[in-house]
């Protein structure tokens, strides 16, 4: 018997993506991606899903970029499906994807937070360097906000989510059930 909210006959492609990631995103998860993408099959859309609790924002944007430049260079369709945890990095890695070329399934969950930073300044030297050190922090920290902008803005393109409402969230880490997230429009359906 069949569930009758399954939406898989709508969706057929997504139950068998071509790139599966799961775990921390880092330099061992890019790799992987990258060699998956490799052998994928050639025609058709791409179906990339992912499930993490998180992990290196820089690796999310860098497998992002990756599927930018599929898109625009191949001009081959691109699909996300979430899967049970899409948290942090997961969701900056989501972004690199239009919101009508996102999936979650059910039961999935997304966490949005702001980017975190644990540094130690230690001021030591001529005073008159020291006003450098103090700056070059400052710059990083501008720096390291613009990208989490631009990632936030590329997450909400095409939804109802504000970027000031995602910015009012964020920084109290904020979770969104599948559901609450396809009525936002962060994501076209649950499957």
């Amino acid at each position: 018997m069949t569930d009758r909210t399954s939406k898989a006959a709508s969706y057929p492609l997504l139950a068998v993506p071509h790139v599966q990631l799961h775990g921390v995103v880092d330099e061992a998860m890019y790799t992987s991606f990258k060699q998956q993408v490799v052998e994928a099959p050639k025609d058709g859309p791409l179906i990339v899903s992912l499930t993490t609790l998180g992990g290196d924002p820089e690796m999310a944007r860098a497998m992002g970029d990756d599927i930018r430049l599929i898109r625009e260079y191949a001009g081959r369709e691109t699909l996300f499906v979430g899967k049970v945890a899409v948290y942090s990095a997961g969701a900056t890695f989501m972004s690199a994807f239009p919101s009508d070329c996102r999936f979650l399934t059910r039961g999935t969950r997304l966490m949005i937070h702001e980017r975190l930073m644990n540094s130690t300044v230690q001021l030591n030297g001529p005073l008159s360097t020291l006003e450098y050190l103090l700056k070059a922090k400052l710059h990083e920290i501008a720096d390291s906000i613009r990208i989490q902008d631009e990632g936030f803005a590329a997450l909400v393109a095409g939804t109802q989510v504000s970027l000031q409402t995602l910015k009012e969230k964020a920084p109290s880490n904020w979770y969104i059930e599948a559901e609450e997230a396809r009525e936002l429009g962060l994501v076209l359906d649950v499957i």
